[in-house]
């Protein structure tokens, strides 16, 4: 099997993608700078480099004798980003760069990328297709959409193979962000604590939740691709997030109150995949439905894995 590198691989995704490829016999080296990962989740059949993927000796090191990367590092939280674009720039887009440059220099050529759907920014229509437009609507996704626009440079240079996920609302459990800000854990963590709930916009806006089990299953299926591909990583389901705050509800037996939040800067109203270029590329589906993949993470949080 194939010796692969997974930076940010002590993350909530990355340490999901990190065990589904050590099941899958790959040898598998994690680069991370702890700054947000996890040590405590990464599985033990991993090796890990602690360096920072602006670090040029450290991801020398990481890709000595690596076959291909799957490139997850960076910050994620879309109010901070918001907040302080320079810093999403400076780490996101940046380090990316410094990081292709080694990947250059150790003729690794080999890259399955996690985008996102905020590149897309409020759509034109849905479901959103990888052909739509690119109008990211707060700095994360602009990072996003500019790390895809130079990883298409270097496959045009240097012949890089580039695959672009571009997930939608991934969740599941493991979730062990430190402040969390993604909805599904906050809205769980609040309801088993039995405080009210934080929502924004009334939970009117439309999103696509996907199982982090499917997510990370279409991170080995493109792995023989080359290329330049885009693929989209989504269920082709839109619900609003008021609807999944009462299945929580009726799964955990109770409800809490509301704490309306009111408007946020940064969100969109509405988006959701199709998926289809993906299935047709490599037959990756999601098979997940919501009220199993919000059983599994309430029971996760149940299980007392982190303090509620």
């Amino acid at each position: 099997m194939s010796k692969i590198l997974v930076t940010g691989g002590a993350g909530f995704i990355g340490s999901h993608v990190v065990k589904l490829l050590a099941d899958q016999d790959h040898e598998v080296v994690i680069l991370d700078n702890l700054s947000k990962g996890h040590k405590e989740s990464i599985d033990k059949r991993a090796k890990l480099i602690v360096g920072d993927m602006a670090d040029s000796a450290k991801t020398k090191e990481a890709l000595y004798g690596v076959d291909a990367v799957v490139h997850m590092a960076g910050l994620i939280v879309v109010p901070e980003s918001v907040k302080n674009p320079i810093k999403y720039v400076n780490n996101n887009v940046l380090g990316t760069v410094s990081f292709l440059q080694s990947m250059r220099e150790t003729g690794v050529k080999k890259i399955i990328f996690s985008s996102s759907a905020c590149v897309y920014g409020t759509p034109d229509s849905l479901p959103i297709k990888e052909n739509a437009p690119l109008h990211p609507d707060n700095p994360y996704g602009a990072t996003k959409a500019s790390i895809e626009s130079f990883l298409g440079t270097f496959h045009a240079n240097f012949d890089f193979d580039v695959t672009i996920l571009r997930y939608f609302n991934p969740y599941g459990p493991g979730e062990l962000h430190n402040p969390e800000t993604h909805a599904i854990p906050n809205f769980i963590k609040a309801t088993l604590a039995k405080k009210p709930i934080p929502l924004y916009w009334k939970g009117e806006q439309i999103r696509d939740f996907i199982y982090i089990e499917d997510l990370v299953r279409a991170h080995t299926d493109v792995l023989g691709l080359s290329g330049f591909n885009i693929f989209n990583l989504g269920t082709q389901t839109g619900i609003k997030v008021k609807d999944v705050v009462d299945k929580i509800f009726e799964i955990a037996g109770f409800e809490v109150p509301i704490d309306n939040l009111g408007k946020r800067p940064g969100d969109i109203p509405a988006n959701y995949a199709s998926s289809q270029k993906l299935h047709q590329a490599v037959g990756w589906k999601a098979k997940t439905n919501l009220d199993e993949g919000l059983q599994s993470t309430i029971d996760f949080y149940k299980k007392g894995l982190i303090d509620i």
